[in-house]
């Protein structure tokens, strides 16, 4: 059996597959304590602060 060479969408869609399980193993793997941890001053950070908050008040 030979080997078939992926048509163009085919290798497109492998490449685009590829990045997006890297890029949800990467937002994914912060754990506390780790070295992976955000910076305080990460806009990620803030978000998490500003939608705790909101959730806390609503709960009230």
């Amino acid at each position: 059996m030979g080997v078939t060479r992926l048509k163009r969408k085919d290798r497109k869609n492998k490449v685009v597959a590829k990045n997006q399980v890297q890029f949800l193993k990467l937002g994914r793997n912060l754990e506390a304590g780790s070295r992976s941890k955000l910076p305080a001053s990460s806009q990620i950070v803030k978000n998490n602060a500003v939608l705790d908050q909101l959730e806390t008040t609503l709960k009230k």
